[in-house]
């Protein structure tokens, strides 16, 4: 126990000094995120109720994918505006080639994956050999990538999926046996301590500043217990869900690629300074092809999610606030719009608060009108935070 306490005390005082120096982290989506929850939860005791829980982390993944996309771009201090075009041009693709051609499902998903890396590797060349802002790049690629999703659909407009099929069944299907739900929390809570006392003994090898065991013990801890009480939500309503599953397996792996690769630091500082970067012999035309590839693949990705969630295609698919929901988790979560910081898993709070306020919206009666302004006002104050963060740290010479 005093172990334990130290470590507490440890971990408390390592946040005032970050809060200090403007490194606010995801504390601030954290905060958010529970004032959502509280508000909500005391206007309807139905909304902490596992089925609408489990519900909530359905409906996350098909634009949380996209948000994830979107981090990598503005990690370089970009924007990508094309991600709602391609995610609807490659669930048109999978529904003409599946429904229409009888063409197999899982040949059918590559295709339409493949689709969507295709049309973000052509974008990001684009930026990287011109120059042109990503932002009137991916602009005209909206309105492309649109267009070329009508003409897929043809006159029909809207394709239905089959309701038993591959696609539709990736957020029908769930884990019923609660082993499964409570193995992936034990496998997280462990993964997170193993990642992180490799890190504290390469750090302390060579001498550089590291987190005390202490500390990491408290951290993995705190993690497990949240792992855990998720688990068992999701197992009071009917277990955990396959694209929740396949969200986090993703966030994850891209976490990695993100910080613990050449590939990921590369990202990081082009974030910083692309002229710096060149000075450093980073080829800056591929750093900026793969993140706008990648971000064309998550698209794609979320898609096929938002066409499973309704088992079909339409005219509509890519459109409306799709786009603006993406952008504001990425930056509600944390990721900073001045580039350079940033994580995958801000993607995943930051749709987590847009969501929850959705979902609080709709079983609470609310006009859908004040989903609007409240969503805005959060994305706003992430915006300030970002833009005061970044100055604090600048004035602490870590910016």
């Amino acid at each position: 126990m005093r172990a334990v306490a130290r470590g507490a005390r440890s971990a408390v005082a390592a946040v005032r000094r970050k809060l200090g120096a403007g490194e606010l982290g995801s504390l601030p989506v954290v905060l958010v995120l529970a004032v959502v929850w509280i508000t909500f939860q005391c206007l309807n005791q139905n909304f902490l109720s596992p089925r609408n829980l489990s519900n909530l982390s359905v409906d996350i993944v098909g634009t949380g994918l996209i948000a994830v996309g979107i981090v990598f771009v503005l990690l370089l201090g970009q924007l990508d505006l094309s991600v709602g075009s391609i995610s609807g041009l490659a669930a048109a693709v999978f529904a003409v080639l599946n429904v229409n051609n009888g063409v197999p499902e899982w040949l059918a998903l590559v295709v339409a994956v493949l689709v969507g890396t295709v049309a973000g590797t052509v974008q990001g060349y684009s930026i990287a050999r011109t120059r042109v802002p990503a932002f009137v790049v991916t602009l005209a690629g909206l309105l492309t990538w649109n267009g070329l999703m009508l003409s897929v659909l043809g006159d029909s407009g809207t394709v239905n999926l089959d309701e038993d099929g591959l696609v539709a069944r990736l957020t029908s299907y769930y884990f019923t046996h609660d082993a499964v739900a409570y193995g992936l929390a034990a496998v997280a809570a462990g993964m997170v301590f193993l990642v992180s006392d490799r890190d504290r003994r390469r750090r302390r090898a060579l001498g550089m500043p590291h987190r005390s065991l202490r500390g990491i013990l408290v951290r993995t801890a705190g993690l497990a217990v949240l792992a855990f009480a998720v688990a068992y939500l999701l197992n009071r309503f009917q277990g955990l869900p396959l694209a929740l599953l396949i969200f986090l397996v993703l966030v994850a792996a891209l976490d990695v690629v993100l910080r613990r690769t050449h590939y990921g630091r590369q990202v990081y500082a082009l974030g910083g300074s692309i002229e710096a970067s060149r000075r450093a012999s980073i080829d800056v035309t591929w750093v900026q092809t793969a993140v706008l590839a990648t971000s064309g693949t998550m698209a794609a990705l979320g898609g096929l999610f938002l066409a499973s969630r309704i088992t079909s295609v339409s005219q509509a698919s890519g459109s409306g606030v799709l786009l603006v929901n993406a952008i504001a988790a990425a930056v509600i979560g944390g990721t900073s719009l001045f580039g350079g910081r940033g994580t995958t898993w801000s993607a995943v709070l930051g749709m987590l608060v847009i969501q929850s306020i959705a979902s609080g919206m709709a079983i609470t009666d609310t006009p859908p009108a004040l989903q609007f302004v409240i969503t805005g006002g959060v994305l706003f104050a992430a915006v300030v935070i970002d833009s005061l963060s970044r100055r604090s740290q600048e004035a602490h010479g870590r910016a």
